[in-house]
């Protein structure tokens, strides 16, 4: 039997997705469909697949990600583009309240906040000036030092591992040549290899790195699951908060992240469970359509 999906496709600063509403979680999302999907030749194309299931219809009503938050109405499905399963997508985020929004599944006043659950627990969005915040929740810094070796970089180099939901290496380089020289087509090889796997994000500071308050850094990433893509949210973060990190306690805690997409912007917040990173930045529905799955 024929299932017709509709779709959308949408993206967050060249981060893009295809999206769908499944409410009552009845659409069988295996590997092999989801690679189908994100084939950007014989497929719709994209780094990954966000299904839209209300937590109701989850195994368990998601009670392991959303607690006995009832607030949160709405999952956020997410699976790579490889059709493994990932924890959250801080770009993905902001395109799914962009897809329920524009889809009339939700209705967000300015300044409301919309909960969202994901495998990394509740995020919150709500609208900015640019398009969308998210709240990536409360970040910390991993053990261990790996060293990441990458096409075209001529020596391993240190890497910093920290999670925003899900897992980072963080690899500073000197120069933009450096950075664009990398060939990522081809997937960096860390040194131990997390059991998980992680992405990786190669770093360039500005100069200066801070202009009217605001550090700003360059970013390529490599994405578990995806490959290289055009921004990664959570990679942005992990990036900003990596940077920081090296500069010292005198570092801002805003900042602007270009990536080969646009530009992301990043702040450190307090929380009551630790500091919190939040993400923002446009998030649009490209275009729509069905197909017969």
């Amino acid at each position: 039997m024929t299932t017709t999906l509709q779709f959308s496709k949408g993206q967050g600063t060249g981060n893009d997705f295809v999206l769908f509403a499944d409410p009552d979680g009845e659409v069988d999302l295996d590997p092999v469909t989801i690679r189908a999907l994100t084939d950007r030749r014989f497929g719709v194309g994209g780094d990954g697949v966000i299904r839209a299931v209300a937590t109701r219809a989850m195994p368990g009503g998601a009670v392991e990600y959303v607690g006995a938050d009832h607030g949160t109405e709405w999952f956020m499905d997410y699976h790579n583009a490889d059709g493994s399963l990932a924890e959250m997508c801080g770009n993905g985020v902001r395109v799914f309240a962009r897809f329920l929004t524009e889809r009339g599944l939700v209705t967000l006043a300015e300044g409301e906040p919309l909960r969202v659950g994901t495998r990394a627990g509740v995020r919150v969005v709500e609208r900015s000036p640019d398009g969308f915040r998210v709240d990536l929740g409360a970040w910390r810094l991993e053990d261990g030092e790996p060293t990441v070796r990458a096409r075209e970089l001529h020596a391993a180099r240190p890497g910093l591992p920290l999670s925003v939901g899900n897992p980072h290496v963080v690899v500073a380089l000197a120069s933009d040549d450096e950075l664009d020289a990398l060939d990522l087509t081809y997937v960096p090889v860390l040194d131990p290899a997390p059991a998980d796997g992680a992405n990786v994000e190669f770093v360039v500071p500005s100069d200066p790195l801070v202009v009217d308050g605001v550090g700003r850094i360059r970013m390529r990433v490599h994405e578990r699951g995806s490959g290289e893509t055009l921004s990664c949210g959570t990679g942005a973060a992990a990036a900003a908060l990596a940077t920081r990190h090296w500069a010292g306690s005198a570092a801002p805690s805003s900042w602007l992240v270009e990536v080969p997409g646009g530009v992301v912007g990043v702040t450190m917040v307090p929380g009551d469970d630790g500091e919190h990173v939040t993400l923002s930045g446009p998030a649009e529905l490209v275009f729509s359509g069905a197909l017969g799955l």
